[in-house]
């Protein structure tokens, strides 16, 4: 008899979200027991979470989350912190010391302001600005690795099973609008603190279950766009194609799915002109940004969430909503962990994002 840990599970990750579309805030804790559910869908060689709406009191400056392996590190990224960015507040990021979470780095977390003189000599847009710093230090600054970077938000993961992820982190004590989270069970690549998800660039936080085997395709061409992949895992190209394609080229996120999850050409020929002549534009133009391989996705941005699955549904997702709450995950048994009598359930399509976004009207 096969015994628990034995047997490669090529379907293997899992991937968690909530979402009240009016705001209402809601504790870690649900997020943790709704993963926690899919704990054989794991190894423990990773396991994160991200949460909208957690930093009210600092909502108008950027959260730094960063991993250092050693003080000298620590000591020569705020250097570098300093000389772009006004620094409000700073502080180790609190952790509970737990036996399932060993060899931490250092985890701290700044909230920052571009400086003035340097965001004007720059000549580039704030976001853009903090986008190339961010950059910079997972690049050039040896041990040092900026794994969140947006305003009232913040990613937490770590080496380990999730649920132990979110008792290391104290997820308990954060209320969020918006929570996804993530089971990790690499196949190709490294199990470490930086390649855990979810990843995250600006406000944009991705987890993911799949193989991208586009991945050195997309890496290609994403390099060529100012950004750089350090991360040793695939995932982290998909966050940079998504903030690519949505914050610097502008598309709707439906326009995203259409060339991250493109239709087939088969069927593009199969539609009313002026739909195929958009669809055609989408593939040529963005070409090397198509994935390919299995996948399904959960992209959490400041406004809402986002779900897609690969257009042949190699992976499974499954959704809910009850009243105003919109529920994501692997598997039913997760939603139903947290929500156990939904109003609706049902497996969304291949290829075709489900977007939620909150209710501003009140």
């Amino acid at each position: 008899m096969w015994k628990e840990g034995q047997v490669r599970i090529p379907s293997g990750c899992a991937i968690s979200g909530v979402i009240s579309r009016s705001g209402r805030l809601m504790s870690g804790d649900s997020i943790v027991r709704s993963i926690a559910l899919m704990h054989d869908r794991s190894n423990g060689l990773g396991g994160g979470f991200a949460g909208y709406g957690i930093y009210p009191q600092y909502k108008e400056y950027y959260a730094l989350h960063l991993f250092y392996d050693t003080q000298q590190t620590r000591t020569a990224c705020e250097k570098f912190i300093d000389r772009h960015f006004d620094v409000v507040n700073l502080s180790k990021i609190p952790t509970r010391k737990i036996p399932e979470i060993t060899d931490e780095p250092l985890i701290w977390r700044y909230f920052v302001r571009p400086l003035p003189t340097r965001l004007k000599d720059s000549q580039l847009g704030e976001e853009e600005y903090v986008v190339r710093c961010v950059l910079r230090v997972n690049r050039e600054i040896e041990g040092a690795y900026v794994f969140s970077s947006g305003k009232n938000m913040g990613v937490f993961k770590a080496v380990g099973y999730p649920e132990d992820v979110g008792r290391f982190y104290r997820l308990e004590e954060y209320d969020a609008t918006c929570w996804t989270a993530h089971g990790r069970y690499p196949t190709n690549t490294p199990g470490w603190w930086g390649g855990a998800h979810p990843f995250a660039m600006l406000d944009y936080s991705v987890v993911h279950n799949g193989e991208i085997s586009s991945y050195d395709a997309n890496r290609r061409a994403i390099e060529m766009y100012g950004y750089t992949c350090t991360l040793q895992t695939d995932t982290e190209v998909i966050t940079y194609l998504v903030d690519y394609l949505h914050r610097r080229q502008g598309l709707t996120w439906e326009e995203v799915a259409q060339v991250t999850a493109a239709p087939f050409w088969s069927a593009i020929d199969q539609m009313p002109p002026a739909q195929r002549v958009q669809l055609c534009y989408l593939r040529n133009r963005f070409s090397s940004l198509l994935i390919t391989g299995p996948f399904s996705l959960l992209i959490g941005y400041r406004d809402g969430l986002v779900a897609l699955n690969d257009r042949l549904k190699l992976r499974s997702l499954v959704a809910a909503e009850k009243g105003d709450t919109v529920y994501l995950a692997s598997e039913e048994c997760a939603i139903r962990a947290i929500e156990p009598d939904p109003d609706s359930i049902w497996s969304p399509q291949g290829g075709e994002p489900v977007h939620i976004t909150y209710d501003r009207s009140n």
